[in-house]
């Protein structure tokens, strides 16, 4: 099944106006090169991917430095099988270990482990000082401000409402919704 953000039988197609266009086409391709360079960078700079390292800040922002694997899956916004061979390769490299759910015999968590944390730890400094470079050292205090202003605005559009009413549908025929939340195992 197809989820859709506008189902509708008949739609006007609202065709962007050119500075929308302009302004559209410059954040894609910004997007795109910032997230390879940041990538190409963390290579150089650690031991550890960008996939790596999105997955080890998740953990690091948990209290107890653990999370439900299909959680993972979710903030990350990645697919059930590349999380699942992603974590297995961080597994052989020592940066996090799987736990069981003791209450649910189906569902596990990911945890970080002392290597995992070392290599955050090392790799993060080198990736504020890219991004800061890259990002904002070039921007006002101002820029920056409409920067997030512009970002938490776009972000709630995506998470509230209708948009966020079409990914639960999309999330409820999804099979890697395999372990219902009321399985007794808590969200980490």
């Amino acid at each position: 099944m197809m989820c859709q953000l506008f189902p509708y039988a008949e739609h006007v197609t609202r065709w962007l106006e050119p500075e929308q266009q302009r302004a559209w086409r410059a954040y894609v391709r910004m997007q795109g090169e910032l997230n390879a360079h940041l990538s190409r960078q963390m290579s150089v700079d650690s031991e550890i991917s960008m996939a790596d390292f999105a997955v080890l800040v998740q953990l690091t922002d948990t209290p107890d430095e653990r999370v439900r694997v299909l959680e993972l899956a979710r903030s990350l916004h990645w697919e059930k099988s590349r999380i699942s061979h992603h974590v297995a390769r961080m597994e052989k490299r020592g940066l996090v270990r799987r736990e069981n759910c003791r209450s649910d015999g189906r569902g596990s968590f990911v945890v970080l482990t002392d290597l995992g944390r070392s290599a955050i730890e090392a790799a993060a400094p080198a990736h504020a000082e890219t991004v800061r470079a890259l990002v904002f050292d070039q921007l006002s205090d101002a820029e920056v401000e409409t920067l997030r202003e512009i970002s938490e605005k776009v972000f709630t559009r995506l998470t509230t409402g209708e948009c966020a009413s079409v990914i639960a549908r999309c999330d409820a025929d999804d099979p890697m919704e395999v372990v219902p939340e009321e399985s007794g195992c808590p969200e980490a």
